[in-house]
Parts: C-alpha cells; sequence; structure tokens
C-alpha cells in the first residue's frame, strides 16, 4: 500500500437519532463530535436517522404506503401529450 493516501480505520461509534441506539464499529468515517461510552474510552460519534432499532422491517412494524396514488400521479404527469 502507498503511505499517507489511505483514510485512517478506527472505532467510532454510530448513534441513531430516532432510538437513541448505539454500537461501536470501525470505520474511516470522521466527525467532530465525539461521545464517552460505557467502557470509559471516548469515540467519535456519527449520527444515522435509521438502524436495525428503528427501522420498520427489523421491528416489524411495516407501514403501507399508498403506491396506487403515486404511480397515476407519475403517469399523469409524464404522460405522452395525445
Amino acid at each position: 500500500m502507498k503511505k499517507d493516501i489511505h483514510p485512517e480505520y478506527r472505532e467510532v461509534v454510530f448513534q441513531d437519532t430516532s432510538s437513541d441506539f448505539k454500537f461501536i464499529t470501525r470505520s474511516t468515517m470522521t466527525s467532530n463530535e465525539t461521545i464517552t461510552m460505557e467502557d470509559g474510552k471516548t469515540y467519535p460519534v456519527i449520527k444515522v436517522e435509521v438502524s436495525s432499532q428503528s427501522h420498520p422491517f427489523y421491528t416489524g412494524k411495516n407501514m403501507f404506503i399508498d403506491t396506487a396514488g403515486r404511480v397515476e400521479k407519475f403517469r399523469s404527469r409524464y404522460a405522452k401529450k395525445a
């Protein structure tokens, strides 16, 4: 590997903003914010909107989306002019 061209690969905390769920993993992402976890170490924190704790697929709280209205709206907007 070439020197000084690769980003730093380190432990970071990903925090789900909707459920306040946090987990530690390794990443090259950077952040100016830090957080102290239960182990006493300070990690950079990356805030995400969806994780396995809040995603409807994993929580079993699937929502029905009205796709018929969206399809009709798309067709009416982009239909060829006769």
